[in-house]
Order: C-alpha cells, then sequence, then structure tokens
C-alpha cells in the first residue's frame, strides 16, 4: 500500500515539474541562463512539455477520480455494515423479548397449575407448553 500511494502522487508531482519546466523555457532565455543555449529549440521543448503536462493531468484526473471511488465505495461499505449490525441486534433483542415473554407466560401457568391444579389451569399449562414447541421449533 505505502508503494501506492507513493506512485500516486506521481501525476501531481510531473504536472508541476512539467509547468515549471514550460514557463521557463518560455519566460526565459540564454541571456538569463547561459545552460538555456544548450536546447536548440527552447519553443518546441515547450510546446512538447505542454503536451506531456496535459496527459499527465488527464492521468492525474483519473488517478483522483479512482481514489475518490474507493473512498466512496470504503464509506458505503461501512455504512452499509452498521445497518446490518443494527438490523442484527434489533432481531437479537426483539427475539430475547419474545423469549423473556413466552418464559414468563411458561412459569405463570406452571405455578398456576401447581397452585391449584385445576381442568382450567391443566389446559393452560397445556396451551403453554404448544406454544414453547412452536416455538422452539421456529428457532430450528
Amino acid at each position: 500500500m505505502p508503494w501506492l500511494n507513493f506512485l500516486s502522487l506521481v501525476p501531481a508531482t510531473t504536472v508541476t515539474l512539467l509547468l515549471i519546466s514550460i514557463a521557463f523555457l518560455r519566460f526565459y532565455n540564454e541571456q538569463d541562463f547561459t545552460f538555456l543555449g544548450l536546447i536548440a529549440n527552447p519553443r518546441i521543448w515547450s510546446n512538447r512539455l505542454t503536451v506531456a503536462a496535459l496527459t499527465a493531468a488527464v492521468v492525474n484526473f483519473g488517478v483522483e477520480w479512482d481514489r475518490r471511488n474507493r473512498e466512496a465505495n470504503l464509506l458505503a461499505a461501512e455504512a452499509q455494515r452498521r445497518v446490518e449490525e443494527e438490523q442484527r441486534r434489533a432481531e437479537e433483542e426483539e427475539q430475547s423479548s419474545r423469549r423473556a415473554a413466552v418464559e414468563i407466560e411458561r412459569d405463570l401457568a406452571l405455578l398456576s397449575y401447581l397452585a391449584d391444579p385445576s381442568v382450567e389451569n391443566q389446559r393452560k399449562l397445556i396451551q403453554v407448553l404448544a406454544l414453547l414447541n412452536d416455538y422452539r421449533d421456529s428457532l430450528s
């Protein structure tokens, strides 16, 4: 990854250096800097560097576009993960509260039957046991 980060800086840096070179060749001559006399046609070289700078600018645009798309994708994936995590928590809480309600109903039916083993309390206990069987089947 460090190399990828370094390479992503190359197009922008190249554009900067080319623009400096273009300006140098356009605005100065060998009277200002004697080594410019070594360059046969500074205008032609300036034009070539302009084309190179435009190419590097297009490459830099592509690199930035890709970087921002990857960044947006990472943010979207993180948001999706958070939503899924919240949904999972909500489902777990709902299941937990349902389980607690069933357990309370079971305990009340059992205690009612133990306290008064009447036919009505026995019927309630049988209904709760049936509910528990349905609940157990829904978990499988």
